[in-house]
């Protein structure tokens, strides 16, 4: 089995071509970081026009270093949402083009269950599994019992974790993306410095708040004045950072302790994934947190932690052997629940 599959949700142009087995024949990504580095975010028209640009060449890169041609997949798989709704209208509507051309099957891809699904991609997890599922545009805690079967256990009420990260990072002038920059700084900080709160820790709910802490890490620097320092950036991200950990942790722990005891079926494991899951201290300490709850800990190496295609095409072969195939009608969306029952959420980090 090959499945190409084909990734514009946001700020990265992708395409990979994945086998039934998990192995990986291509992953190309055409990261458009230099473009957007000028606004210090994504602007959604500049990201469409880049993914119109390279989409083209982006997918006959895969196919050549696949050693594949279209005639060799056995399914077009695309993210048909959720996302900026531009971008994903450029790479769904390319999916679609190159199946009616070629006679293979579509697949309309959730761009969030292809971050859950990726760990069976690079591993043997079997579900059901619980999942954190963090990201610039997603944060939420979901109960992971097939492929399409997701139950929403908490979510932010606000701002994601990703967003979050940037939005520190714009503030203290670092650079884009905000994530990495805010990470690199805070390991020459001092965490215990500043006294930043723990939103929602504790809560027997398993939402997340994210803004209050943002809040004060913006009067924590205009406190600072003209001290903004090496040294005072660096202690404010690392406490920002540990700040967002031990949310994570609290959260994590009480979900655990909820599917134990609500879940007639025991989770087999904790995932960590989306972008945020690259960040290695979040990492290091969430993994530690299943560790003291005796679960295992499972997250996707790195560089499939980002938005990348590899993902979309395992998303493609896990509901290809389901016989859950997609027609031409089929629509992209920017918003796509994994979990079609759970509320609604109304607030910028709830995206989903």
């Amino acid at each position: 089995m090959r499945i190409l599959g084909i990734e514009t949700s946001c700020d990265e142009t992708a395409a990979a071509i994945v086998g039934g087995d998990g192995t990986i024949f291509a992953n190309i990504v055409h990261s458009q970081i230099d473009d957007h580095t000028p606004f210090a975010g994504v602007v959604p028209e500049i990201a469409a026009r880049a993914h119109i640009e390279k989409l083209d060449g982006v997918i006959s890169k895969a196919l050549d270093d696949a050693g594949c041609t279209l005639a060799d997949m056995d399914a077009i798989a695309a993210t048909a949402g959720p996302g900026l709704i531009g971008g994903v209208i450029v790479g769904f509507t390319t999916a679609k083009a190159l199946a009616l051309a070629t006679g293979k099957p579509l697949i309309a891809v959730n761009h969030l269950e292809a971050h859950a699904l990726t760990v069976r991609m690079t591993g043997d997890v079997a579900f059901p599994y619980l999942l954190l599922l963090v990201s610039g545009g997603h944060c939420q805690i979901l109960l992971v019992q097939g492929v399409g079967q997701y139950r929403r256990l908490g979510a932010t009420i606000d701002d994601a974790v990703g967003e979050a990260f940037d939005k520190t990072a714009k503030l203290l002038q670092l650079g884009f993306p905000g994530g990495p920059a805010v990470e690199h700084r805070a390991r020459d900080g001092d965490p215990d410095r500043f006294a930043l709160p723990r939103p929602m820790m504790g809560r027997p709910e398993l939402d997340f708040s994210f803004s209050g802490l943002k809040t004060a890490v913006r009067q924590t620097a205009q406190k600072l004045g003209d001290e903004i320092t090496y040294q005072n950036i660096s202690d404010l991200c690392a406490g920002f950072q540990t700040a967002i950990a031990d949310v994570l942790s609290d959260r994590i722990s009480r979900a655990i302790r909820t599917c134990r005891a609500e879940s007639s079926e025991p989770i087999t494991t904790f995932v960590l994934a989306g972008g945020v899951a690259a960040n290695r201290f979040l990492r290091d300490r969430l993994q530690a947190t299943a560790t003291e709850a005796d679960l295992p800990f499972t997250a996707p190496p790195p560089a499939l932690c980002t938005d990348n295609g590899a993902m979309v095409a395992w998303a493609g072969v896990e509901r290809f052997r389901l016989g859950m195939l997609d027609d031409l009608r089929a629509a992209p969306r920017a918003r796509w629940p994994l979990d079609g029952n759970a509320p609604a959420l109304p607030f910028a980090g709830a995206k989903s």
